[in-house]
């Protein structure tokens, strides 16, 4: 009787669990779409993790949706420009906190460069350093956006 209780009160709190998952990732996409000015339905977001950083790209979904396209590489040419200058304030109005690695990252912003290339479908920032504490807050970061987002990108780093 206990083990059963247990199980059940296990099974409860699981199902709990993932409906507050589910509850945050809609705010996530919700405040995502609203902050970077562009669907999450009609684009994709990937990251990856490099030797010396990372990237953030979001592309397109339809080669054709030049509307798309124009809103990434706007987001991503202002996104580029604040976390330049230290300002990470558009992943906390998504996330709804402050992610892993954005104070140290605020610290070493000027060992810290931020590149946007146009891709076919959207735009990518390539995010570098060569200080070793600045590229492990460049790894947090992003691998808190694989699974805020829920893009089942590798968490591996890559190159």
């Amino acid at each position: 009787m206990i083990r059963r209780a247990f199980l059940l009160l296990f099974v409860s709190a699981i199902a709990a669990s993932a409906q507050q998952t589910d509850a945050h990732h809609a705010g996530v996409v919700a405040r995502g779409d609203h902050v970077m000015g562009f669907s999450h339905e009609q684009t994709v977001h990937h990251f990856q993790l490099t030797t010396d950083g990372g990237i953030i790209e979001a592309l397109a979904s339809d080669s054709a949706d030049a509307k798309s396209r124009e809103e990434i590489h706007t987001h991503f040419e202002h996104i580029a420009t604040m976390f330049a200058s230290g300002d990470f304030n558009a992943p906390m109005l998504i996330h709804d906190h402050v992610p892993p690695g954005v104070s140290t990252m605020k610290k070493l912003r000027k060992q810290i460069s931020y590149r946007v290339q146009d891709e076919p479908n959207g735009s990518r920032i390539s995010i570098s350093s060569g200080n070793p504490e600045a590229v492990k807050a460049i790894h947090n970061f992003l691998r808190f956006q694989i699974q805020d987002h829920q893009t089942g990108d590798s968490i591996a780093i890559t190159n």
